[in-house]
């Protein structure tokens, strides 16, 4: 199981779907040299894995140096009903 908050950046915790990268890994080029942006197709499987592990309200925040789950992070941004 992924741990988001092990490393310097979230969506390190899983491997990269386009350059084989493993968790806590940065992502290369296709030419070799790093990345300078973590591969978009990265970004999307750790959302994922995120949401099934933590739930689809769940965010990650920075805190301090590290990260910090917030179980009901999302759902302070989504549109509420408004009252009649």
């Amino acid at each position: 199981m992924p741990d988001f908050r092990a490393h310097r950046h979230p969506v390190l915790a899983v491997r990269c779907p386009d350059c084989g990268k493993a968790p806590g890994l940065w992502c290369i080029r296709r030419s070799g040299p790093r990345a300078n942006e973590l591969h978009l197709s990265r970004r999307a499987e750790a959302d994922s894995v995120f949401a099934e592990q933590h739930g689809p309200e769940a965010s990650i925040e920075r805190d301090g140096d590290g990260w910090t789950i917030n179980p009901h992070g999302r759902a302070g941004i989504r549109p509420q009903a408004e009252d009649a």
